[in-house]
């Protein structure tokens, strides 16, 4: 073997390495240059999209819910005046890091593609601006109905506005009431050995569990005035003991209860001084504050659980004829008239008169926009009762549209609005005079129907049998 074997294998090993670290150095260069200018291509492009998110079926069932739109670079303030909503529905719009949020202020149309527009949409840093675009589709709406008196017990079933869709979901020999809540039914039964009872179950009528009551050892009461807050899986009632008398026994007590703490007891919502009786009592929407009326005419606003502080008082009243969801504005009826009460501050204007004499007005349904569904009592020439009813809907302004008018045989119940304020339901009793009511503590017609006309021009929608449509906020009364 030669003397230079070595120094030529050391010299070609060297040569090797500075080819590689040579190599080395023009691959990293060529990846800076290239990061550098990616980066330069995205700052020149202005934000794009990376992430967006939104559920349909929340956001048309209940206020608040979001699309979250993240993009590739933090973000300027953007101004409502940005934003385009289509078809128009009120929104809030916040921004936070490399994400915007369009906040829906009302719950949306079911059935219906929306198209969000964000326009001049900047980087904290400057450049180009950008304009952003995303579209969903709400699904159609589905609603819950009680039946009672099946072959089978009394039955809750769900639909779409069809009708050809129905599917049983829960049964029991005797179903006083029920609400919907986002992820749970709850109803309101008179047990085997006729007592009260309250039952959860999940959306498709499994899993049920029974609630606990504030019944007394060895004792038994009634629930009326069953309610379901629009968010926050709570829920509220109104109790009496089975046996009263005039110095024992709770009569009409307001309790509210959280599905999401199963084994939690009611909680009791006193306000000291006050009658604890409670007439009427509605949530708040989008708050923890409840609304009752007392049995002594006392309206106050209070909060929803044992940590309520000082209440509101509210003057006096003879009944709460509602408040809309996605609003602060109540309407009441005062000894003297019919007022709409901001809850918010507790202003109060008196309820708008309608352009047009509708009669004797039965009942008023408010709606988000400051307008009302009415019904009234049909007056011929002479001012005199038809036994018709017209159902009516009057804007903030009074100007009012007929949307139906209810025959002479019929009478109706209730009137209920669905979450997007797009669709009434009127409860109804065909044939009143022949449709015998049942026995039960919450009574209804042998044969309820509940029809759905569209709110804007009071075009009919569908015809259903059953009552208490998960729509209502309150039984009928």
């Amino acid at each position: 073997m030669s003397t230079d074997a070595f120094p030529r294998r050391t010299r070609s090993r060297r040569r090797r390495g500075r080819a590689f670290v040579v190599t080395f150095g023009v691959v990293v260069g060529l990846l800076a240059v290239l990061g550098l200018a990616g980066a330069a291509a995205s700052v020149a492009q202005g934000p794009r999209v990376t992430d967006a998110y939104v559920d349909p079926a929340a956001a048309a069932a209940a206020s608040g819910s979001r699309l979250i739109v993240t993009t590739t670079q933090s973000l300027a303030d953007i101004d409502e005046s940005q934003v385009t909503i289509t078809p128009a529905t009120p929104f809030a719009v916040d921004t936070s890091g490399r994400s915007v949020g369009v906040r829906f202020t009302l719950p949306l149309w079911d059935d219906t593609e929306y198209t969000v527009t964000i326009d001049g949409v900047a980087s904290l840093g400057g450049g180009p601006t950008a304009t952003i675009t995303e579209s969903f589709r709400t699904p159609p709406a589905e609603v819950f109905l009680l039946q009672r008196g099946t072959n089978d017990g009394d039955l809750i079933y769900r639909t779409d506005l069809t009708g050809q869709n129905a599917v049983p979901v829960f049964r029991h020999p005797h179903i006083e009431d029920f609400r919907e809540t986002g992820a749970h039914l709850v109803v309101s039964v008179r047990t085997d050995d006729d007592k009260a009872g309250l039952i959860v179950t999940d959306l498709d009528g499994e899993h049920a569990r029974e609630l606990p009551l504030p019944v007394e050892e060895g004792g038994d009461g009634y629930v009326s005035n069953l309610q379901s807050a629009d968010r926050g899986e709570r829920i509220g009632y109104t109790f009496s003991d089975a046996h009263l008398d005039a110095d024992s026994g709770r009569e009409s007590r307001l309790f509210t209860a959280s599905l999401g703490d199963p084994d939690a007891d009611p909680v009791a919502i006193e306000i000291e001084g006050a009658d604890p009786r409670v007439a009427e009592w509605r949530f708040v929407p989008d708050t923890d504050s409840i609304l009752l009326l007392s049995f002594d005419g006392s309206l106050m606003l209070t909060g929803s659980d044992a940590a309520a502080g000082a209440p509101t008082a509210l003057g006096a009243a003879i009944a709460i004829d509602g408040i809309a969801r996605g609003s602060s504005e109540a309407v009441v009826d005062r000894v003297d008239q019919s007022s709409v009460i901001d809850l918010t501050d507790a202003s109060e204007q008196q309820l708008v008169t309608p352009d047009v004499d509708l009669g004797g007005t039965s009942s008023v349904t408010p709606l988000p926009d400051g307008s009302t569904i009415r019904t009234a009592a049909v007056l011929d020439g002479d001012g005199m009762p038809t036994g018709r009813t017209s159902v009516a809907r009057v804007g903030p302004e009074g100007a009012t549209t007929m949307l139906t008018e209810i025959g002479e045989t019929d009478a109706v119940i209730q009137v209920c609005v669905s979450p997007s304020a797009r669709y009434v339901a009127l409860l109804v009793a065909p044939d009143a005079v022949s449709n015998a009511y049942d026995t039960y503590q919450l009574p209804l017609p042998a044969q309820p129907e509940t029809r759905i006309l569209q709110v804007a021009d009071g075009e009919p929608v569908v015809a259903l049998n059953g009552a208490a449509i998960s729509w209502c906020q309150v039984p009928p009364r």
